[in-house]
Parts: structure tokens; sequence; C-alpha cells
């Protein structure tokens, strides 16, 4: 009896979520619309529709389930609201669209000046009326015919120049005989064109001086012919092509300015500073200028002017103002208008890490804009913390530390030889950093690392960067060990050999490729390429003074075994696209790295490790594995990592409600070591047996997407255990959500800042 009195109260609450039953007599609510296709040709029915569907308004009421939840709120909160929560629910919601609302003749006039925009010049569209309960909805019906194919293009300007520079770039255009009528192909072909005749000089043109006339009865049937020419009121100076005069550069710019100003001449520009402020060498920004005086005026230089000094991190605004003199010249200003030279933020975090440690951290920060008077960032950043991991199993394990950081950006290459221009489009840099951290875990142990690096990083273009770090070096000291943390080492020899070996000095190399900066392409790929060595200069250099180093007899650099590996990892992922509200989001991960000559294993930092929020979720961070292994002990500093890594993930992701978005997943995946490797913890990496010890979890996950911040929760289950015997790896046959004791050993639920890939 209770059961059924709850499933009524239940539907009656549905009912009343869905809005019609507040509706007045005779009102019918719209739910929206449907297009159907009729033609007697063979037609695109699928583009059609999508082209009528941008035709269709008003919007229906927005539903979730069958609810329409923004109209029940807005009816429940009344005509007049007197009070602020009621007039708070009466913002929040939605007014009834209802079928009055809608002008169906008008629409069907829109579906068919859709329609002829690409193409289906004659259409005819009706409409008709679906009634259901308080409900209706509006069936529109297109009559088509085949769209209209282009015979010939014709180009007929009246300036000579123009069109013999028009007629010599008909290659790029995108205007093809026997291509379908577009609208918006002969849109973007004035954009085109405008671009053109822009980086020609003609900086005045404008893409609405073209006009483009069809004319389908000089061609027959259902094809057309085109002609693109100039309007009638054009004015002559967009006729003409200018060229750049006198250029000034003033780098300390504001609409009122009272401070005295300094100029100075550099390779015939004029370079304008307050006298009181600190100004930046002008052979700098003259690297990021490319407008000189008697040179064609072209937008891409333009452009790029305004990238490359907006790119340096010293100015808020950057523009350049024209002034037409009595020639065909144009005096260029530009206008710089500064950051504050010093800038110190302090910030303070609660940071929850995937190895549940939670706690309060803090981080001031000081950045010093044009360091040496040559756009140099200096960063000094300052950072501490204090956690607590939180679990019944490790409930007093406690550690704070100290984080202190200098990096210097350059905005240039610095080399002991002449570099190549990469991209005059994008500012290369050179960044040098020193960092130390001081960690200490209460009864376990001091750990202190001190790490240096000098690198460069430059950009190919808009998709891809590349990174160089010739010079990286790292040397971590544990300190302090307890007891508690000796007989944990004691009996796992290989973890205490990656701990001693800390001492780390090589190179590393990073490629990114990354098409999610094209933000309208539907299939997106991204791809990140890492190489890192170590050990082998000393290695020589030891092997030049008649010692050969080996993992049985370890060199020593400054009192530390210095770690010699090589190591190489991918990680590569594909989003597709579906619609606004669909996406399914793929990744691999691939890793191998080895251990030679001065090293017997990899440092600890250095290894492969998988579980986590953005690893297999279904398992604690860096659980699994190495190989059909299974770790006992919870602690985060005792998990063991693999020479090689192999793992999947695929992600469903969905819009529910507004910023609250939903996803599937599935993961998989295993770190093993090396065959070579000493260590007798789990099977070795072998390629007929690593498919059988993969790891396998899925679960849901819910997502407050607000567009600057991402909260995660993502709830996932084993699918596969890899440490069970040949077999019994599987254990969906095991699924019990209804019993506490399965889902305290098998739900895993992660809690995470942003997405995991």
């Amino acid at each position: 009896m209770i059961k059924k009195t709850t499933y009524l109260i239940l539907v009656i609450i549905l009912a009343s979520c869905t809005g019609t039953k507040r509706l007045a007599e005779g009102e019918l609510l719209y739910t929206g619309a449907e297009i159907h296709v009729e033609s007697e040709e063979i037609i695109d029915e699928s583009r059609i529709i999508a082209a009528a569907k941008q035709a269709l308004r008003p919007e229906p009421n927005s539903s979730l389930l069958g609810m329409r939840p923004k109209l029940w709120l807005y009816q429940i909160a009344g005509e007049n609201p007197k009070s602020k929560f009621k007039k708070w629910l009466k913002e929040k919601g939605e007014p009834p669209v209802l079928l009055r609302d809608v002008r169906k003749e008008a629409v069907s006039e829109i579906i068919d000046a859709q329609l002829f925009n690409i193409g289906i010049f004659n259409s005819r569209t009706t409409s008709k009326i679906v009634e259901k309960k308080k409900t209706a909805q509006l069936i529109y019906t297109a009559d088509v015919h085949a769209p209209y194919k282009l015979n010939e293009y014709s180009i007929n300007i009246r300036d000579n120049n123009i069109q013999k520079l028009l007629a010599e770039n008909t290659q790029a255009s995108q205007i093809k005989p026997g291509m379908a009528y577009q609208l918006d192909v002969l849109k973007n072909e004035r954009i085109r064109i405008d671009a053109l005749l822009k980086d020609r000089g003609y900086f005045y043109f404008n893409p609405d001086y073209l006009i483009f006339r069809i004319d389908t009865l000089a061609s027959g049937g259902n094809t057309f012919n085109l002609q693109l020419s100039l309007k009638n009121d054009v004015p002559a100076e967009a006729l003409k092509p200018f060229y750049i005069g006198q250029v000034s550069v003033d780098q300390h710019y504001t609409l009122q300015s009272s401070s005295i100003k300094d100029t100075t001449t550099y390779n015939q520009k004029s370079y304008i500073s307050d006298l009181n402020g600190k100004p930046i060498r002008p052979s700098v920004l003259q690297r990021a200028l490319f407008m000189n005086e008697h040179e064609l005026y072209t937008r891409q230089n333009h452009q790029l002017t305004l990238n490359r000094l907006m790119s340096m991190g010293n100015f808020r605004f950057v523009q350049v103002h024209f002034t037409e003199t009595d020639s065909n010249r144009l005096n260029a200003d530009i206008r710089l208008t500064p950051l504050p030279l010093n800038t110190l933020r302090a910030e303070m975090d609660l940071v929850t890490k995937s190895n549940n440690y939670t706690g309060p951290r803090m981080n001031v920060s000081l950045l010093n804009r044009n360091t040496f008077g040559g756009s140099e960032l200096l960063k000094l950043n300052l950072a501490g913390g204090f956690e607590a991991q939180l679990n019944r199993l490790n409930e007093n394990l406690f550690s704070y530390s100290f984080n202190p950081q200098i990096e210097l950006i350059f905005p240039r290459l610095l080399a002991p030889f002449r570099v190549p221009a990469t991209n005059r489009l994008y500012t290369p840099q050179t960044r040098i950093v020193l960092s130390y951290n001081f960690m200490r875990r209460m009864d376990y142990f001091d750990l202190r690392n001190v790490q240096f690096n000098y690198g460069y990083k430059w950009r190919k273009d808009i998709k891809s960067d590349h990174e160089l770090n010739p010079v990286s070096i790292s040397n971590t000291e544990l300190m302090n060990e307890s007891q508690a943390f000796q007989d944990l080492l004691a009996a796992n020899p290989i973890l205490k050999k990656s701990y001693e070996e800390q001492f780390v000095a090589g190179m590393s190399y990073a490629y990114t490729y990354n098409e999610q900066t094209i933000s309208k392409k539907p299939t997106q790929f991204y791809l990140n390429i890492t190489a890192e060595s170590a050990g082998n200069v000393f290695s020589a250099i030891s092997s030049i003074g008649g010692v050969t180093p080996s993992n049985d007899n370890p060199v020593t650099l400054l009192g530390s075994v210095y770690a010699q590996f090589v190591k190489i990892g991918i990680d590569s992922r594909m989003y597709q696209r579906f619609s606004d509200k669909h996406l399914l989001a793929l990744r691999f991960i691939g890793g191998v790295a080895k251990a030679y000559g001065n090293s017997a294993t990899l440092p600890y930092n250095k290894q492969f490790f998988s579980g986590g929020p953005s690893s297999i979720r279904a398992f604690p961070i860096n659980s699994v594995g190495p190989g059909n292994y299974q770790q006992m002990n919870s602690s985060g500093f005792t998990q063991l990592g693999g020479d090689i890594k192999l793992e999947l993930n695929a992600e469903y992701r969905f819009d529910i409600y507004s910023f609250l978005k939903g996803a599937l997943f599935i993961d998989a995946g295993n770190v093993w070591l090396q065959p070579s490797n000493p260590s007798p913890t789990g099977s070795p990496f072998n390629i007929r047996t690593c498919i059988d010890e993969l790891a396998v979890g899925a679960g849901i996950g819910l997502r407050f997407d607000v567009s600057f911040f991402v909260l995660r929760f993502d709830l996932a289950t084993p699918l596969r255990k890899p440490w069970l015997s040949q077999g019994n790896r599987w254990v969906v046959q095991e699924f019990n959500p209804f019993a506490s004791d399965w889902r305290k050993e098998n739900l895993m639920l992660n809690v995470a800042i942003g997405y995991p890939f």
C-alpha cells in the first residue's frame, strides 16, 4: 500500500511539472516543430532539414525527461509575486510558450528563404497543427526541387589592377563550376577577396563593396550564372593601395597623461616613453614590429604586429592608429598601454589531491615585467601547505610543504649559436627555473628537492608547440626516515632503490599538437609526445676516466648516485562532437622507459603509474600493477610504478541541464616492469599476456561546468582485476550495489577539478 501511494504521489508531482495543468481553457502549450520534405527529385534531405530548422521560432519551453521545471517555477510564482522568493522563482523560470505565439505563416516564409540560401530557389512550405491534450506541435512540409548549380562564373571589376589581382588568385576561391548555390560560400568569397586586397595595400577596402549578380535565365535548367563586380558607390580611396609612412611607438600611452615624455629614434622609428618609467629597449620592441616606412601596407603585418606586442606580456592594450597623409601614405601611431611593472598576488586554496591528501595551501607570487629592460618576466613564487590524508586506513597521516621558486622568461631564444626563426606570428621563449621543495611527512620522512631547468618554448603554428630543456637537473634527498618507513623500504628493496637514486641530470623534449584551438571543428585531435634522457653525459665522462658505470657498482656525483635512463611517452586523444550537447572523448596513453648503466631502476618520480581520478577511475591512485601484482598498502607514498604503461579511456559526455553535465566512461590499463628489471614485484611485460593483465573499470560521472571551473564527480567500479588468477579476473558477475560489503570494496568515488582529459 505504501509503495502504491508513493508511486501515485510521484506521478502527480511529475504531471504538475509538465506545466500544462495551469493553462487557461483553450490554451495549447507549444512543444516544438518537425520538418518534413517532399520532392520528386534526388535531394540531400538531411541538409535541407538542417537549413530549415534555423528558421524555427519561437523556442519551446525547455524540458528535462518530459518535465518543464523552468515553466513550473514561473507558474508557481504567480502573475504578480509579492515576496522576494517568488520574484526570484519567476526570474529563474520561463513563461509558457503557447501555440498562439507562433506565427506559422511567417516561419514558413523564413524556411523558404533559408532554402533559397542553399540553392533551392522555388520551394513552398506549408504548416499543420498536431494537438495532443493541452499541447500542440507544428509540422512544416517543404515542397522542394534539386538545388541550382553554377554554370559559369565571371569577374568584372572596373579597376584594372584589382581585376588582374583577382584573376590571378582564382585558385584559392571556393566558387567552382558545378557547385550548388550557397550563400555562405559567396559571403566567404567576399571576405577572402577583402583579405587579399588588404594584403596588397588596399587599406580602405570593404567586403560590402563587392556584389554578386545571379542569372538563371541565360543558363537554362536548374543552373545559374554568377558575376562578381563592384558597387557603383565605392569611394575612390578604397581602390588605391597605401604605403606605410612614419612609424611611432608610445609604450606608456594613456588617454590622460601628464607625464614628461622622452623620444628616441631607432631604425627609422620614433620610440616614446615616460621619463619616470622603465622603458623596454627599442631594439626589443623592434623585433615585434612588422610595419616599416615605405613598405606596402598589409593587414597580415598589421595583425602580426598586434599579436607579437600582446604576446610579450607587458601591455594591457595594444592599438595602431593610422593617419592618412597628403599622398598615398599612412602614418602608424602604435599605442601601448602598459600593465603594472610589478604585481603581487596572494592566494589561499583548499587542495584535494588524488591520493586523498587534503588541506589548505598558501601561495604568494611577485611578477616583475621588464626586469632588465628587454621585456623579461621575473616570477618569484612562495608556496606552502598542510595536508592530511582523509580515509579510515590512514587517519594520522599528515604532511606539510614549503616551495619557493624563481622563474625568468626571456622573449627570445638565448643560445650560443644562431637559431633560425620559427614563426613570425609567435614569440619564442627562453625559460630558466630554479625551485626548492621541502616536504615533511609526519612520523615517516623528510623529502628535499632542488631543481634547475634551462629550456626553450616555441610555437610552429596555432596547433603545434615545442618545448626543449637541454639542461634539466634535480636532486632529491630523503632524510630523517622513521623506523616505520625503514621497515616499509626493507620489505620492498626495489622501492628503496628507487628512492635512493634521485639525482637526475639530463634533457627533455615535448611536442604538443592540439586541434582544440579550432573550436568549430567537429573532430579534434590532441597529441603529446615526450622524450627524456638522463645520466649519459656523466656516464661518458666516467668512461673517459676509465670507470665503467654499472648498477652493481654505481658512480656517485656529489655524494649521490646519479640516475641513468631513457623515457618516451605518448598521450593521444580524439574528441568527436555529434552536437553542442553530445561528445565522445577517446584517449590512449603509452610509455616505455629503460634504466641502464649506472641505474638498476628508474627514480620513483620517473616511473609510470596507473589508477586514480584522471586514469583508471575504478581503482585508487597509483594502485594498479605492476602487472598482476596487488598493492596491499594504501599509504600515499608506497605505490609501485612500472617501466611500461598502456592505458585506454573512452568517455561519452552529454548535457543534462544548463551547467550540469553527465558522462558514461570505461577505462583500461596497467603498468609493467621491464623483463630485465631486478624487481620480483608483479609479472614483467609480455606482449602475449599484457592484454589479459589490463585492469578495466567503468562508471558514470556528474560534472558542474561553469566554463571557468569544473567540479567533477566520477563513480566507478572494477570490471576486471588483473591480480586475480587467470580465468577469474572478470568480476562483472559479482556486481551487487545493494550489498554494503560489495559497495565498500568496489565503488570508487572520484572528486576532482577539471575534466580527466
